[in-house]
């Protein structure tokens, strides 16, 4: 979450200056240098450097991914393919724990990057043979001092955020007070992200912006980016909280809690592509309300749980939440991008991408820190 904050703002820059074919390449030559190096690490030090230089590659495909499909795909039928999109962005996750526990329950952990390397390496083969440029590019220069401030800046919000959320987790005396660092974090990353807006809005006057903030300017862009930065942390916040709640609280075991995310994220999936066809046939009005609607419902109503609440019950909750945000993401997101013009869609899709990464830090922190500050710690339960 770390590398992704702090490399996703440079994309919107890299995307201007470089062409679609060798960021691609790049970004999977990454990716796949990190899975091996995952795959042959021989300890925890170098698996974390694995793992930097995986988020470093897919840092750079993600804002990618929405710039492609804006310069490719003709206004009707882009809500389909953000749909078809955000089905890979649901599943994945969902999946990914699931089949990472299979993994580890008949291999040593390092099957998690073997099994992985045949994947990223096609990928990375077909996409250096059949990938074309997109897009029009131009030489601007890096502003050295913009990815300066950046590192703090991003990196600061997120690492604070992250502390902030393990505050309630770990036990006093057992090291550094996370709140501390973490408002420590926070602070800094705060002056750093003021200063970096501040030299933005000075550089895009001459369009040499590392990330062109003008895209805030276009009312629909800034009011999609607000409700999905809500709704993802809400939705970040409740992955997090029910896995616990179910193993605390219900005394489930970790295989039932992580199979009642499973479905909810599957219908995500599966009605994506859905939505999207319906976006681009009556617009995003009457996907959104319903969306905003159903989804605080349902978090209103996972605030009653309790210690005798059924299991069955959490999980047709969670799948409320997550058919919420799949009417919210889609048409939002395309609605948003669809009203910049075209020179800033390289920026708008770093910034959704960076969005993404703070809200999911920002979620998972609020959602922790409330659990452990109106929950008395598990040994005195």
């Amino acid at each position: 979450m770390l590398t992704l904050a702090v490399v996703i703002p440079i994309t919107g820059w890299l995307l201007q200056r470089f062409s679609t074919r060798a960021l691609f390449v790049t970004a999977m030559s990454l990716f796949t240098t990190g899975t091996l190096l995952g795959a042959l690490a021989p300890w925890f030090e170098l698996l974390i450097v694995a793992r930097v230089i995986q988020a470093s590659g897919t840092a750079i495909v993600m804002p990618m991914l929405f710039t492609t499909v804006f310069a490719l795909v003709p206004p009707q039928r882009r809500g389909q393919v953000i749909g078809t999109v955000s089905t890979v962005i649901a599943v994945a996750p969902a999946l990914g724990p699931s089949l990472s526990g299979f993994i580890l329950s008949i291999a040593d952990w390092h099957w998690l990057f073997i099994t992985m390397l045949p994947l990223t390496t096609t990928a990375l083969i077909i996409g250096a043979v059949r990938m074309v440029d997109v897009g029009e590019r131009r030489g601007s220069r890096l502003d050295v001092l913009s990815v300066l401030l950046s590192i703090p800046g991003f990196g600061g919000l997120v690492y604070g955020l992250a502390q902030l959320g393990e505050a309630g987790r770990t036990e006093p005396g057992a090291g550094p007070d996370p709140v501390v660092s973490g408002l420590i974090a926070l602070g800094v990353g705060v002056v750093a992200l003021g200063l970096f807006g501040a030299r933005q809005m000075r550089l895009q006057r001459t369009d040499d912006a590392l990330l062109d903030l003008r895209t805030f300017a276009e009312r629909q862009f800034s009011l999609s980016i607000g409700i999905i930065t809500v709704a993802s942390m809400a939705l970040f916040g409740a992955i997090i909280v029910i896995p616990l709640y179910v193993q605390e609280v219900l005394g489930a075991s970790p295989l039932v809690s992580g199979l009642i995310i499973l479905p909810g994220a599957l219908l995500q999936g599966l009605l994506a592509p859905v939505i999207g066809r319906r976006y681009d046939r009556v617009g995003p009005r009457s996907l959104v309300i319903p969306g905003i609607v159903l989804m605080a419902a349902t978090l209103w109503a996972m605030a009653m749980f309790g210690a005798t609440t059924p299991i069955w019950l959490v999980a047709v909750a969670n799948i409320g939440v997550s058919l919420g945000l799949t009417l919210l993401f889609t048409p939002l997101l395309t609605n948003g991008l669809a009203a910049l013009r075209p020179q800033l869609n390289p920026y708008a899709s770093a910034i959704v991408g960076t969005v993404q990464q703070v809200a999911r830090a920002a979620g998972i922190a609020l959602s922790l820190s409330v659990a452990a500050f109106v929950s008395p710690p598990t040994g005195d339960a």
